[in-house]
């Protein structure tokens, strides 16, 4: 039999509190959904008094088994959950942790008498989740003894099993199976699993969580020996520009005057990084999705720290504002985990604290240690303020062109449709038929105004060479004549991906066009303005080619004339081919002039009768494909273009107008 710890986790150390309440009927109450969030909260629970236990100091690994009928298991190597006969409740210890709510051990952790830091609250999770399953099983190893339970559906079948057992080692196994008269959806995908035993791996250093996935037959395992520290190095790779920071601190303190006194932990580490930003907040090994009480604390006491230090260095310019929480975490990988004997949780679910304390402990704690990392690292500190002051004059200008922008973009189309150059509109109003063909030069223009149906076509031309969106900053892009003149006619406005998003305001709804046609010659200078227009909107307007808005209008490559003076048009080298063997002699064939040359009725013909036009729709399917092309070829990635033209680029020489 192996050696057990000697604890105080005894027979008569559990207390009721309250009878079960009607968690079936109301699973939202206890878990915050009757859906798939609630179900998944299950999972936490019980994995969070396995953790309690390893944090304690009994046991370094816990495994979680996702089966495929959407069954979970969990096994620690704990001290083994106490199911005993308990003389001071007079009842079993099995029917106050897994039959009564709020009936676990971790009431009086605040004098340390069992769990000191606990992330399960107080015995709610395991009798909820119990009475939450289609069945639940429980083998525990404790006293030299197996002992078996089985719930199904809330009610306990069979009473406590008990046999001698030479084990290796004590702990406890749960396998439950969430119950779907409970929840509305019991399918717990693996990346819940993952992510949820990932955070608990790094917020409990050393203690090693494993994953084993009957659905996929994977298995997965989590190890941070050293905690957050390791997980922020992780995070930062070799992009960070200042050394790795831990600091680590214990402390008592009370929310109030007339409030309880409780022990505080706390934990930080941060790096900057100019690629990699990340904010993480814990706490009794919770993730905080919300932060609250921590995430204040960090705001104030990174903000405060560095403006001061900005300040003493004279770095702002005249009349500069202040440096704000945003232009510090645009470089930031920070996590805190910190551990209290009391918590005040926002609810159940745990996604942000509110004890004043531990915000107010926090935020002098971080101020004392940003002083003295700041006035003994002048040269991460240089890094720092330099940084800091580009993401925030960065921030600055992005949001005067947002605004400048905004003011562009906003009148509707009736009030700039005769302040944009050349642009012709459409006498019809109906979206759903409305066409805009973006053509190339002012010849274009002439002869598809000609060939057009006015009453849904409408033409804008573009000007020369469109600018390329990859290579421009934003504030050259909107100072473009042509892009905010097409984006002026689109009407939806732009969608920027980038770190404020402060140039985002989108909105599909106010799209004029049913469709958006690229209609340009088909030569190499054609397929270049083409090309730049798909990437202004890849860049600025990405969700018009995902749904399908934007089509190219194909352009006849040849014109054949047989004898009788009839007119083919062939869009390929196969189709000439083909008229041509249909034809067999007494044919004229010629390259197809540029869209400007074209007289009205073929314009009509060949490019705008929805009856007999071609057009190649840009669809979601080819946006992965279209992004990763524009990338390599109109972006910086200037060492993949080479490799990719050594590769490829004699396929098209026959093509070019290289001699």
């Amino acid at each position: 039999m192996g050696v057990e710890k000697q604890n105080n986790y005894g027979n008569d150390s559990l207390s009721t509190l309250e009878e079960k309440d009607k968690v079936r009927l109301r699973p939202g109450v206890i878990f915050g959904s009757d859906g798939i969030e609630g179900c998944r909260h299950t999972l936490v629970e019980i994995v969070a008094n396995a953790r309690d236990e390893a944090q304690e100091g009994f046991g370094d690994l816990i495994e979680v088994f996702r089966y495929k009928d959407k069954s979970i298991e969990v096994r620690d190597q704990g001290r083994g959950i106490p199911l005993e006969y308990n003389a001071k409740e007079d009842k079993y210890n099995w029917e106050i942790v897994f039959t009564i709510l709020y009936g676990g051990g971790k009431y009086n952790n605040n004098s340390g008498s069992n769990y000191q830091y606990s992330i399960g609250l107080n015995g709610l999770g395991t009798a909820a989740t119990q009475f939450a399953s289609e069945y639940m099983e429980v083998e525990v190893y404790r006293d030299g003894h197996k002992y078996n339970l089985h719930f199904e559906k809330g009610e306990n079948i069979g009473g406590l099993v008990k046999e001698k057992y030479d084990y290796q080692h004590t702990g406890t196994i749960i396998r439950w199976k969430p119950d779907l008269d409970v929840f509305n959806d019991v399918d717990i995908p693996l990346s819940f699993f993952k992510e949820t035993l990932r955070r608990q791996a790094i917020v409990n250093k050393g203690v090693t969580f494993k994953l084993y996935d009957e659905e996929t037959e994977e298995t997965f395992q989590y190890f941070y020996g050293n905690g957050i520290i390791d997980y922020v190095q992780e995070i930062s790779g070799d992009k960070g520009f200042t050394t790795p920071q831990y600091y680590e601190f214990e402390t008592k303190g009370r929310d109030r005057e007339d409030k309880e006194e409780y022990k505080l932990k706390i934990q930080v580490a941060f790096t900057f990084n100019n690629e990699n930003t990340m904010l993480e907040y814990y706490h009794n090994s919770s993730f905080l999705e919300y932060g609250g009480s921590p995430d204040k604390a960090v705001d104030s006491a990174l903000s405060s720290q560095i403006h001061r230090f900005i300040k003493d260095k004279n770095k702002y310019t005249k009349n500069e504002k202040r440096v704000t929480f945003t232009d510090i975490k645009d470089s930031l990988i920070l996590v805190t985990n910190t551990y209290s004997t009391i918590t005040s949780y926002e609810n159940q679910t745990k996604r942000a604290i509110t004890n004043r304390f531990i915000q107010e402990a926090m935020t002098t704690f971080l101020k004392e240690k940003l002083e003295i990392y700041f006035t003994e690292n002048k040269a991460d500190l240089e890094k720092i303020i330099e940084q800091v002051l580009i993401n925030k004059r960065s921030r600055e200008k992005a949001e005067l062109t947002r605004i400048d922008v905004r003011k562009k973009l906003s009148k509707n189309i009736d009030n700039f449709s005769n302040k944009v150059k050349k642009f012709v509109d459409c006498r019809s109003k109906d979206i759903a038929k409305r066409e805009l063909f973006i053509v190339e030069g002012d010849s274009a223009l002439g002869s598809t105004k000609m060939g057009r149906d006015a009453e849904f076509q409408a033409i804008i031309p573009v000007r020369g060479k469109i600018l390329n969106c990859l290579k421009s900053d934003y504030d050259k892009i909107f100072k473009n004549d042509i892009i905010v003149d097409l984006l002026k006619v689109l009407g939806c406005g732009v969608e920027i991906k980038n770190k404020h998003n402060d140039l985002s305001f989108f909105d599909i709804e106010r799209l004029n066009w049913n469709k958006v046609i690229l209609c340009t010659d088909a030569d190499v200078d054609g397929f270049q303005i083409r090309t730049l227009i798909l990437t202004m909107l890849y860049v600025l307007t990405p969700t018009l080619i995902e749904r399908g808005y934007v089509y190219i209008a194909e352009s006849p490559l040849y014109e054949i004339t047989d004898a009788k003076e009839n007119v083919f048009f062939a869009y390929s080298e196969a189709e000439k081919n083909k008229i041509i063997k249909k034809l067999k002699k007494n044919y004229k064939i010629q390259r197809s002039k540029g869209l400007g040359e074209n007289e009205p009725e073929m314009m009509w013909q060949t490019t705008m009768n929805p009856e007999t036009r071609r057009l190649i729709k840009v669809t979601p399917a080819e946006a992965e494909a279209t992004k990763e092309a524009f990338e390599l070829f109109l972006g910086d990635n200037l060492a993949g273009r080479k490799e990719y033209i050594s590769e490829h680029g004699y396929k098209y020489i026959d093509e070019s107008d290289v001699i």
